[in-house]
């Protein structure tokens, strides 16, 4: 998986249960709009305005906003329910046949009448270009896609997946116009054509510019004319100019933890105020089970062992982020804390140098921990420094950091050239399965030499095929724990989400949940 979720995973500015039936529709929402437009700076970049390649979280703001799902995550919710559909329901008693029916009267921001045909060329489309850089990944078990009549939708799988409404309710189920897009190829001219709230006005390298789609059907309620988003292409100090300077209304994704709490400090007199949201955003380390160091379980447990999450959060993100004892966060159906049970949460010199002991481990480890700030944000280095100095004060390791660029990175992990190295993940849906099948199914995406039977064979099958989520738990505490005495990731932190805004900006503690939907809708400006 070209994974969506590699990206500066540093809690920066900002900011499933799928039953059955997945409910009816809701009240159509008002594509008027209404107040003054909203000026949004963040530090990171919009990879794509076409669905069928973006699979960053700044093209999935675009689409989240431009484009309209079947379903979509209403905001605090991890349940999916009815947007461009009236209704979604499986068929019969296995979850191998997701049905939807449209909505009256939808049409895209041009006019264009938008059909389940429509609906069918974007799915088809997206599997067919197989963009190594889009989403098509995330629909293994999409068979094919039939359309009985202009508005009903009938998906066909060929494995059972509960998980699937949720998967459509993300970016990449984003909905495009037949006659707009290439069946076979991507469209480059940096326009888009779709049925949500807001239509792409213009995008360049410094900005886009968003106003309110007058043909809108859906459930949003938008509370603005218009969203410009600007662009600061990773230069946090320009971001916090920007903001101090009143040229942006919102800081989103982009300003470091000690921005952050410098803002906090003195937000009243900047006339600015730190609004904190929920996140899923992960880190892990990960450990090549193949390499001749990682790959013993007394060196992973040592570790474990040795890790000092509390002083990491203090010292290096202020903060900003919470100790993660599990692969599933809080906030998650089916998180558990297997990691704290097993490790426990202070550090133990001497169940360390135990767990080296009984695996016939003696003298120092000497340990690389692999770094890329170029993706994870400039304080990766500074964190895996000090996790370097955690083992190393133990004197039971001789551990040191290097730091490489993304592109380099990315192919020493496939080539199996790292022992530890660091990942983040911010999910494609808020549920269990994808904090974990990514991580730990057949062709797992962290490139760790990795593989469980009893996960791969019985415990990912069963969660997939579940409708009922809250069903799953027991499952997922096995994966965690099984996952926790094997050790092939350390959960590190997790994030919180935060924005910054000007004091006559509202609407922000709605668009930072754990679906990761930033909601342009409901930002309003007094």
């Amino acid at each position: 998986m070209n994974m969506r979720n590699q990206w500066p995973v540093l809690p920066v500015v900002v900011g499933l249960a799928s039953g059955l039936l997945t409910g009816c529709g809701t009240e159509t929402g008002d594509a008027g709009g209404t107040g003054t437009s909203v000026v949004m700076g963040m530090s990171d970049d919009v990879l794509a305005t076409d669905p069928a390649s973006g699979y960053d979280p700044g093209s999935w703001l675009l689409f989240n906003n431009v484009f309209q799902s079947l379903l979509s995550f209403p905001k605090g919710a991890t349940e999916p329910q009815p947007e461009a559909a009236e209704q979604c329901t499986f068929s019969g008693t296995q979850t191998k046949v997701y049905k939807c029916t449209l909505r009256d009267g939808l049409k895209f921001s041009n006019g264009d009448a938008l059909t389940s045909e429509d609906v069918k060329f974007s799915f088809d489309r997206m599997l067919k270009i197989n963009d190594p850089d889009g989403p098509a990944v995330m629909f293994p078990t999409l068979d094919k896609v039939e359309t009985p009549d202009d508005k009903t939708v009938v998906f066909r799988l060929n494995t059972p997946d509960a998980t699937f409404p949720s998967k459509i309710a993300s970016g990449a189920g984003s909905i495009v116009d037949q006659e707009q897009y290439d069946a076979n190829g991507l469209r480059e001219d940096n326009e888009a054509v779709g049925s949500g709230p807001y239509q792409l006005d213009s995008f360049d390298d410094d900005e886009a510019v968003f106003s309110v789609n007058e043909n809108y059907k859906g459930t949003a309620k938008v509370q603005n004319s218009g969203v410009t988003l600007k662009f600061f292409h990773g230069d946090q100090g320009a971001l916090k100019k920007a903001l101090s300077a009143q040229e942006v209304d919102i800081a989103y994704r982009g300003l470091t933890a000690g921005d952050i709490a410098d803002i906090e400090k003195s937000g009243g007199d900047l006339g600015t105020e730190v609004v904190e949201g929920s996140s899923a955003e992960v880190q892990h380390l990960v450990f090549n089970m193949d390499d001749p160091v990682t790959g013993k379980l007394g060196v992973r447990k040592a570790i474990a062992y040795l890790i000092d999450r509390d002083a990491l959060i203090k010292d290096v993100y202020q903060g900003t982020a919470s100790p993660l004892y599990s692969i599933i966060p809080a906030g998650i159906g089916g998180h558990n804390t297997a990691f704290f049970d097993t490790y426990g949460a202070r550090p133990s010199k001497a169940k360390a140098a135990a767990a080296l002991q009984d695996d016939g481990i003696t003298g120092k480890v000497k340990l690389t921990l692999w770094s890329t700030p170029s993706r994870y944000g400039p304080a990766t280095d500074q964190e895996l420094k000090a996790i370097a100095q955690q083992l190393n004060d133990s004197g039971l390791f001789d551990a040191d950091v290097q730091s490489v660029a993304f592109d380099q990175y990315e192919k020493d992990i496939s080539a199996g050239k790292y022992g530890v190295y660091v990942k983040g993940w911010i999910p494609d849906y808020p549920d269990a399965d994808n904090f974990t099948s990514p991580f730990f199914g057949k062709g797992n995406v962290l490139s760790n030499n990795y593989s469980n039977n009893a996960i791969t064979g019985s415990l990912i099958p069963r969660t997939s095929a579940e409708s009922d989520r809250s069903a799953t738990d027991d499952e997922f505490n096995q994966l965690q724990d099984i996952v926790a005495r094997e050790l092939p990731v350390l959960p590190v932190w997790q994030a919180k989400q935060y924005a910054v805004v000007r004091d006559n900006v509202y609407g922000l503690e709605y668009c930072l949940d754990a679906s990761t939907v930033f909601r342009f809708w409901e930002l309003s400006k007094g």
